[in-house]
């Protein structure tokens, strides 16, 4: 286990003690960081000529996993997981990874509480290992609410890329065509599957095949694209294609049109119907894929770092007055796209998209 055999229960061992345990199962060496966990500062070592680049996401329960639903492996992985595609939709690497945590107070007293973390540390370590990303540092603490209290994990991803040569959401240009890698819809269709049933998922043998409890970062795609120069401009799919690319287009001055038939849909989202698999498609999210614009006059290859990309339409003039998307529909036809993903602190008619609450 992550955090070795705890003889007691986590308000037994205390706060002090929990870090102890955190920075033993975390010890391994990084050239990339000078002062790890257990000073008040940790010390990282950027390489030469690269510059530093920050993310942080919250991952909140009742909001992105339910404790009643979710295995604790997966809310761990997914936690890093999210910074982590961050990273990747800038073409960067990862330096190390920081992390704070707030547990409630049941938790913290009963034996169960531990069982919890340290199965939350092993989803989170092992997509660690897998990117070679450490963890330097992050806090710990009680969340308010005694036992009715949730559990709060804030992750901040520290990466880097050569200087002035990071992936933007602002380079796309007119006559740019769009591509996404890999599949869309699956983590809306998983997350929905899971919401019928309303049972607890006790144990996932295997990560593979669970894009909503384990989506795979894309960093080795993010990084193909800036070392092989083929991206203008990129971003990661956490919200939806619809909002992401909203995001874009406006970032970049352009408007977009969409394929229909061409969208890579999830074999999870297919099972949903056409009309389903096309709205989790569109607007479902968390599939933690990218998207990014390129040249039309290069030769896009049809996978990186073994995961598949598929050109799914391109950028246009904006035009006063006209949609900033529409999508090329099966029957010719070229209805607007309106953005229908998350949006955070929106009104309910905008949270079309189920999360896990």
């Amino acid at each position: 286990m992550l955090l070795h055999k705890m003889p007691k229960p986590l308000r037994a061992l205390g706060e002090l003690g929990l870090i102890e345990q955190i920075r033993r199962d975390f010890s391994a060496g990084s050239k990339a960081i000078t002062l790890g966990i257990g000073d008040d500062c940790a010390i990282l070592r950027p390489p030469a000529g690269c510059e530093v680049l920050v993310t942080t996401d919250f991952t909140l329960e009742g909001r992105h996993f339910r404790r009643d639903l979710h295995p604790p492996e997966a809310v761990g992985h997914r936690c890093l997981a999210r910074g982590l595609s961050d990273v990747a939709a800038m073409g960067a690497t990862p330096l190390a990874a920081f992390l704070s945590l707030a547990l409630p107070g049941s938790m913290l007293a009963e034996s169960a509480g531990r069982a919890w973390i340290e199965r939350f540390f092993s989803g989170f370590r092992a997509l660690a290992d897998m990117h070679r990303v450490p963890l330097a540092g992050g806090d710990t603490s009680e969340s308010p609410g005694g036992k009715n209290g949730v559990v709060l994990a804030d992750i901040v991803l520290i990466g880097t890329a050569p200087k002035g040569e990071a992936l933007r959401r602002s380079g796309g240009g007119v006559g740019d065509a769009l591509y996404v890698t890999g599949e869309l819809g699956g983590a809306a269709a998983e997350l929905s599957a899971m919401l019928r049933r309303q049972r607890r998922i006790l144990h996932v043998p295997t990560t593979e095949g669970h894009p909503h409890l384990f989506p795979e970062p894309r960093l080795d795609v993010g990084e193909s694209l800036l070392r092989r120069e083929l991206a203008n401009a990129c971003i990661d799919l956490s919200d939806g294609l619809s909002t992401d690319l909203a995001h874009l287009c406006r970032a970049s001055g352009v408007c977009a049109e969409i394929e229909q038939t061409s969208l890579p849909i999830h074999p999870l989202a297919l099972k949903l119907g056409p009309k389903a698999a096309l709205q989790a498609a569109l607007h479902g999210g968390e599939d933690y894929e990218l998207l990014f614009a390129a040249p039309a006059s290069i030769l896009m290859p049809t996978s990186l770092a073994g995961v598949s990309i598929t050109r799914i339409g391109s950028l246009k003039k904006r035009r006063s007055g006209g949609p900033l998307m529409t999508m090329l529909a099966p029957d010719g036809s070229h209805p607007e796209l309106v953005a229908g993903g998350w949006e955070h602190f929106s009104g309910p008619a905008k949270r079309r998209r189920k999360r896990a609450r």
